[in-house]
Protein backbone atom coordinates (compact mmCIF):
# COMPACT_ATOMS: atom_id res chain seq x y z
CA UNK A 1 0.00 0.00 0.00
CA UNK A 2 1.33 3.40 -0.99
CA UNK A 3 1.32 6.45 0.96
CA UNK A 4 -1.49 8.51 1.26
CA UNK A 5 -3.42 11.45 2.83
CA UNK A 6 -7.01 11.48 3.93
CA UNK A 7 -9.50 14.41 4.66
CA UNK A 8 -12.23 14.13 7.00
CA UNK A 9 -15.51 15.78 6.54
CA UNK A 10 -18.89 15.97 8.47
CA UNK A 11 -22.09 15.85 6.82
CA UNK A 12 -25.56 15.47 7.75
CA UNK A 13 -28.64 13.27 5.30
CA UNK A 14 -32.46 13.37 6.64
CA UNK A 15 -34.34 10.96 5.34
CA UNK A 16 -38.57 10.34 6.19
CA UNK A 17 -37.84 6.98 5.75
CA UNK A 18 -35.41 5.41 7.79
CA UNK A 19 -31.36 6.44 9.49
CA UNK A 20 -29.81 3.81 7.32
CA UNK A 21 -32.10 5.65 4.16
CA UNK A 22 -30.52 9.44 5.38
CA UNK A 23 -26.87 7.76 5.51
CA UNK A 24 -27.32 6.49 2.13
CA UNK A 25 -28.67 10.01 0.76
CA UNK A 26 -25.12 11.47 2.19
CA UNK A 27 -22.81 8.85 0.21
CA UNK A 28 -24.94 9.58 -2.69
CA UNK A 29 -24.50 13.41 -2.98
CA UNK A 30 -20.96 12.89 -1.71
CA UNK A 31 -19.75 10.43 -4.09
CA UNK A 32 -21.21 12.90 -6.64
CA UNK A 33 -18.36 15.83 -6.11
CA UNK A 34 -15.50 13.52 -4.15
CA UNK A 35 -13.40 10.88 -5.32
CA UNK A 36 -11.95 8.04 -3.36
CA UNK A 37 -14.64 7.57 -0.57
CA UNK A 38 -12.78 5.41 1.82
CA UNK A 39 -14.50 4.96 5.33
CA UNK A 40 -18.13 6.85 6.80
CA UNK A 41 -18.28 6.64 10.38
CA UNK A 42 -21.67 7.50 12.00
CA UNK A 43 -21.29 10.24 14.40
CA UNK A 44 -25.04 10.83 15.62
CA UNK A 45 -28.42 10.27 14.97
CA UNK A 46 -31.73 11.71 15.82
CA UNK A 47 -34.78 12.62 14.80
CA UNK A 48 -37.17 15.71 14.29
CA UNK A 49 -40.89 15.89 15.63
CA UNK A 50 -43.94 17.55 14.44
CA UNK A 51 -47.05 17.51 16.35
CA UNK A 52 -46.11 14.37 18.05
CA UNK A 53 -45.11 12.37 14.82
CA UNK A 54 -41.75 11.61 13.64
CA UNK A 55 -41.22 13.62 9.87
CA UNK A 56 -37.23 12.98 9.18
CA UNK A 57 -34.38 10.48 10.53
CA UNK A 58 -31.24 12.26 10.30
CA UNK A 59 -27.55 10.85 10.09
CA UNK A 60 -24.23 12.21 10.89
CA UNK A 61 -21.75 11.11 9.08
CA UNK A 62 -17.85 11.48 9.71
CA UNK A 63 -16.48 10.72 5.76
CA UNK A 64 -13.09 9.96 4.74
CA UNK A 65 -11.52 10.52 1.25
CA UNK A 66 -8.30 10.82 -0.35
CA UNK A 67 -6.94 14.00 -0.36
CA UNK A 68 -4.86 15.34 -3.66
CA UNK A 69 -2.84 18.48 -3.60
Amino acid sequence: MSDSTYKVIELIGSSEKSWEDAAQIVIKRAAESLEELRVAEVVEQDIKIEEGKIVAYRTKLRLSFRFRD
